[in-house]
């Protein structure tokens, strides 16, 4: 029956490899399990290994693991005399925020405004923006009345 003779934590090379090592005769197939259900091979989670006589060696592979790859890996290899199984856990990253705070540490304050606060401001704007628009006018107004005459005048 197979026997699994290394299970090792995930190491990174130029991809996150699992190491493992599997004797068995005939040859056992392997397949993996992910916290207890059946891993499907991707191109970014595949295995590789080689048979050299009895003893099969290889990677199970991860291109730019993240938090949803963490979790107990399983490798079982099965022949016609039995079949074996070995776990091991396998931590790539932590969650970026853990409780799925967007602040993890601290309130903005810009969420909080006292309302004399606020309606103060407003009030100053709306000044400004009312002052603004009576300049306009009366800009607009001098020039139309004052702005055709000629200083010499000459008409041209």
């Amino acid at each position: 029956p197979p026997r699994i003779l290394t299970l090792e934590e995930p190491v990174l090379h130029l991809e996150h490899c699992i190491a493992f090592a599997v004797h068995g005769n005939p040859a056992p197939t392997l397949h993996w399990l992910h916290n207890g259900q059946v891993l499907r091979e991707t191109e970014i989670i595949h295995m590789e290994f080689y048979q050299q006589g009895e003893v099969s060696e290889g990677c199970l592979l991860f291109n730019k693991p993240t938090h949803y790859n963490n979790g107990n890996y399983t490798i079982v290899a099965t022949n016609q005399l039995g079949s074996a199984n070995q776990t091991i856990k396998g931590h790539f990253l932590e969650k970026p925020f853990p409780g799925g705070a967007v602040f993890p540490n601290q309130t903005p304050k810009f969420l909080y405004l006292d309302s004399k606060a606020f309606s103060f401001q407003v009030s100053i704007a709306v000044g400004l923006a009312a002052f603004a628009c009576v300049l306009l006018v009366v800009l607009f107004i001098m020039i139309n009345k004052y702005g055709r005459r000629s200083k010499f005048g000459m008409k041209g």
